[in-house]
């Protein structure tokens, strides 16, 4: 997640602040609910619908019989979802460490691109949803913790009491003590000041970059990772940055011109090996990016909480930001931040170029496009009594369309922290009704007034999809959970599965995911399928911030070319809004 370009003399002040005051006492409710087990008939049903408007009606008849076999009375289906229900009354979520586990901890991708997209300052409220109370567990795992690699999957190592955060600029890391010897918070003057020391301890740019080794295949991290920790100084030096409370990364200017797109990389990968790549530890739940152009961010490791927690964090840091520093800054001297050394063998040094290699191999392959919508903002489709979210999928879809003649399966995330424990589910386009309205709507004949009518349907049917899924009814974590009871059980993966209809109905083409912030930022990740792209967006009252990512060793996807459609098929719709009024 990026913010916009601030001034020098504000960021520092801002990132004092942030620093001042981690606190790990949060606010919790003991209301929330456990999240349900879907019903077994109404998860196949959904199924079924969300397959019609993606597959041919020959293929659709024979996943009919196999779901249709799979759901029956005393069938395997009933088998495993009792195992579920089962599941559920021991565990504080059926779902949610299966998910971690499938979704993140065994992917053996790099971090950077493929998974990771973009603190606790005083005390958080319980944030509510259409009035009920959130789950508020994840938001004390954000802090000092991190992802450990390992050769089949990955942990996630959890620390209490840590007291320092780890700063890196130009390759080199620094241990920054953040509380004072008596427990009291440093404050801003102090922080700052020590950062300024930090600053000019690490001016020269001749460091070996071991961050980049962070961003390597899993698989290959987690090898390098076992050589680095054999030696005693390599191993405190990476502990203390896994302890750390978060990261905070200095990044050096970039000799480009500053723009949108090339703020979101930085963000992101750090840029490449010649630049700022080497100023992140990928592994490290929480990394506060700053640049010296005034530019920063947030990027964050996905194994411990999805965005939305991330984005409530932001929202109160910039408030918190806001209220004058009451402490006194106390006259005691400062010890110098302990910055952390590594031995660098002829191993490691190889693992290092390999890493650095790689890295920008992955980093060329991305095309970012980023871009502001100024015709309108959430306010139109309100003024229509339409889902501002809603509306924009459905503007996704029409665009995805528009370029590829077809529609795609694709996903939004809906969280789960209305349930205890809960973390996200997918809400599913595109539906019978978007696909109606996308045909109708590049056919001239067809009038203005049904082109409304099936836009409004398409619109109402996300909502609704929306609801279900925000009451723990969607279909694919529950899917996702069938498939893995099987296997628990020590059965073979059911046929449901092994169907080519649900091999393209998780064939993600398209990745969404709206930023719930008030901030005027922008989330960057990139798409989950070689041929596929990531679209994020954070619609604000009068203008929506769009981030569009694909990769550029497919041919027929280009991030250039569905941002310039979206753009103009948005503002097509609201000609076709505004033609009613």
């Amino acid at each position: 997640m990026i913010l916009r370009k601030i001034p020098p003399i504000t960021c520092r002040v801002l990132l004092s602040r942030v620093l001042s005051g981690p606190s790990q006492e949060l606010c919790f409710s003991s209301s929330v609910p456990v999240q349900p087990v879907p019903p077994l008939s109404l998860t196949l049903q959904g199924y079924l619908r969300a397959l019609e408007p993606l597959i041919p009606g020959e293929e659709l008849i024979h996943t009919r019989k196999k779901v249709h076999s799979f759901g029956e009375e005393g069938g395997l289906g009933q088998q495993l979802q009792e195992g579920l229900e089962r599941r559920a009354k021991h565990s504080n979520n059926w779902i949610s460490d299966w998910w971690v586990q499938w979704a993140y901890l065994e992917s053996r991708q790099p971090l950077p691109v493929h998974s990771s997209p973009a603190i606790s300052l005083g005390r958080l409220p319980v944030e509510y949803m259409r009035g009920q109370p959130l789950c508020m567990e994840l938001f004390p795992l954000l802090f000092s913790s991190c992802r450990i690699p390992g050769r089949k999957h990955d942990a996630i190592a959890h620390h209490i009491r840590a007291r320092h955060i780890t700063v890196v600029r130009n390759f080199q890391f620094f241990q920054l003590e953040v509380y004072n010897s008596d427990g009291t918070r440093m404050t801003e003057s102090q922080i700052h000041a020590q950062l300024l020391r930090i600053r000019a301890e690490s001016w020269k740019t001749d460091k070996e970059p071991m961050g980049i080794l962070t961003s390597e295949h899993r698989h290959t991290w987690g090898q390098a990772y076992n050589r680095l920790l054999k030696d005693k100084l390599n191993k405190d030096s990476v502990r203390a940055i896994e302890k750390g409370l978060f990261t905070l990364c200095l990044d050096s200017p970039v000799l480009r011109v500053s723009d949108e797109n090339r703020m979101a990389a930085q963000i992101l990968h750090g840029g490449g090996t010649y630049s700022n790549s080497g100023n992140r530890w990928f592994d490290k739940t929480l990394q506060f990016v700053v640049g010296e152009d005034g530019s920063w961010g947030i990027l964050y490791e996905q194994a411990t909480a999805e965005g939305p927690p991330i984005a409530t964090l932001l929202d109160h840091i910039l408030q918190y930001c806001k209220k004058p520093d009451p402490k006194k800054t106390p006259l005691v001297p400062l010890r110098m931040p302990k910055k952390l050394y590594f031995h660098i063998d002829r191993e490691i040094k190889r693992d290092i170029e390999h890493a650095k290699q790689n890295l920008d191999i992955l980093i060329n392959d991305l095309d970012i496009r980023c871009f502001n919508f100024r015709r309108f903002g959430k306010e139109l489709p309100k003024r229509h009594n339409l889902s501002p979210n809603a509306f924009i999928q459905v503007a996704l879809q029409l665009a995805y369309y528009k370029v590829h003649n077809e529609v795609c399966a694709t996903c939004d995330i809906a969280s789960q922290r209305m349930f205890r424990g809960g973390r996200t589910d997918y809400i599913r386009s595109p539906t019978n009704q978007t696909l109606k309205f996308v045909l109708a709507f590049q056919d001239p004949s067809v009038s203005r007034e049904i082109k409304l009518e099936l836009l409004r349907d398409a619109v109402e049917t996300y909502v609704a999809l929306t609801d279900q899924a925000l009451r723990g009814q969607a279909i694919d974590r529950h899917l996702l959970g069938l498939k893995l009871q099987a296997i628990e059980e020590g059965r073979s993966v059911p046929s449901l599965f092994m169907d080519t209809a649900y091999g393209l109905a998780t064939h993600w083409k398209l990745r969404t995911g709206q930023v719930p912030a008030n901030t005027d930022s922008v989330m960057c990740f990139g798409p989950l399928v070689p041929d596929g792209y990531a679209v994020c967006y954070n619609p604000q009252s009068d203008h929506v911030h769009f981030s569009i990512t694909a990769f550029n060793c497919c041919e027929e996807t280009q991030a250039e070319t569905l941002a310039a459609v979206l753009h103009s098929t948005l503002c097509q719709l609201q000609e076709l809004l505004q033609s009613t009024v």
